[in-house]
């Protein structure tokens, strides 16, 4: 039987990229001269670009997959040309993630995570989640839809929360 926290992650994840989706879809409507252009936009000069950011997003629930499947890392290219690739690896993140099947005791097993330049740190899995994957997660989401909104995509707090739509109701005043 899968973990809880497992199915946890894999929705969480799988729902935030559908997030990253709908940013683009966004970016797309709303930068129709050149949309591409917005792949190179950023935040601030010494901060990667928004295409960066999309591969980012995408490595931290790949690398997750890969971890629960045997599989060593496998950053994707940071380099992303267009929002056709990115859209390729939102989906391929999301498929690789439903392929998850792992027996509780995996977030108990030691996980190494090379930092370069010969540094590295060896976490359990719980922390590997908890304190790797998803405050990186987090972040490069954060940032991505930051560069947006400074670019002046029209979005806002809803576009970024997304995944909680299914659970909306209306207030009858009556």
């Amino acid at each position: 039987m899968k973990n809880q926290k497992i199915i946890g992650l894999q929705n969480i994840f799988s729902s935030r990229l559908d997030t990253l989706s709908h940013l683009l879809d966004i970016a797309e409507s709303h930068f129709t001269d050149n949309v591409e252009s917005i792949l190179q936009r950023r935040i601030a000069p010494d901060m990667l670009p928004f295409s960066t950011q999309i591969a980012f997003v995408c490595n931290q629930p790949r690398n997750f997959a890969l971890w629960c499947l045997g599989q060593p890392a496998n950053n994707l290219n940071p380099n992303v040309p267009s929002l056709v690739e990115a859209r390729g690896h939102i989906s391929s993140t999301k498929e690789l993630l439903a392929s998850i099947n792992v027996a509780d005791s995996k977030l108990s097993e030691l996980h190494r995570i090379d930092l370069g330049q010969g540094l590295y740190v060896e976490l359990s899995g719980l922390s590997y989640v908890d304190d790797f994957l998803i405050p990186n997660f987090y972040f490069h989401i954060t940032t991505a839809y930051n560069i947006l909104r400074m670019a002046g995509a029209p979005i806002g707090k809803r576009d970024f929360m997304m995944h909680l739509v299914p659970f909306l109701k209306h207030q009858d005043n009556a």
